[in-house]
């Protein structure tokens, strides 16, 4: 069995779409999904799993939530070893006054469509510096995401499913993931 991360979008955010982290694993174990894990409010959790299949896997996820709690959030998977190749791609890694709070990784359900990518590498983000790696995409907001206009311009030019999560969950995440393997 393989460890799996498993992002959701747009849960537990501003009082909507709320799922408690218990019901999360719970619907989890109902799925088959092996030692399922939470990690803070925000629709983070690991499992292993011997389903191959990841498109599949996510949709599974999505309809059960659907079912159970009345919404359905976009899921985003990675594997442990993908999860390790996000950290060890990170282009801010060897930059000086790098806060790991205010490094976001966009987590992107697959690469985005060539117009996108263009559109999005034509932004010109400042403060904020971005780096585009495939399905992922790294923004480091030095004033906080929270004030950031540039988020949501980002949000708006993207055209595919996909959440974002700070570095030091990103790094949690796999720390868990890495326990399951």
């Amino acid at each position: 069995m393989n460890a799996m991360i498993c992002l959701l979008r747009g849960v537990n955010v501003v009082g909507s779409n709320q799922i408690k982290m218990d019901a999360l694993r719970d619907l989890c174990v109902s799925l088959k999904l092996c030692r399922a894990q939470t990690y803070i409010q925000s629709g983070n959790v690991v499992f292993q799993t011997g389903e191959r299949d990841h498109a599949k896997l996510a949709a599974r996820i999505e309809s059960a939530i659907e079912k159970n709690h009345g919404f359905r959030p976009a899921v985003v998977l990675r594997t442990a070893a993908e999860m390790r190749e996000v950290i060890a791609r990170n282009p801010f890694d060897r930059r000086k006054g790098i806060e790991p709070g205010k490094l976001i990784v966009t987590f992107l359900a697959t690469e985005p469509a060539a117009e996108t990518r263009t559109a999005l590498l034509a932004l010109e983000p400042d403060p904020e510096k971005m780096h585009i790696n495939g399905r992922e995409i790294y923004v480091y907001f030095p004033d906080g995401m929270g004030r950031s206009k540039f988020a949501a311009l980002l949000a708006r030019k993207l055209r595919n499913t996909g959440t974002a999560r700070n570095w030091n969950t990103v790094v949690k995440l796999l720390e868990m993931a890495e326990k399951l393997e």
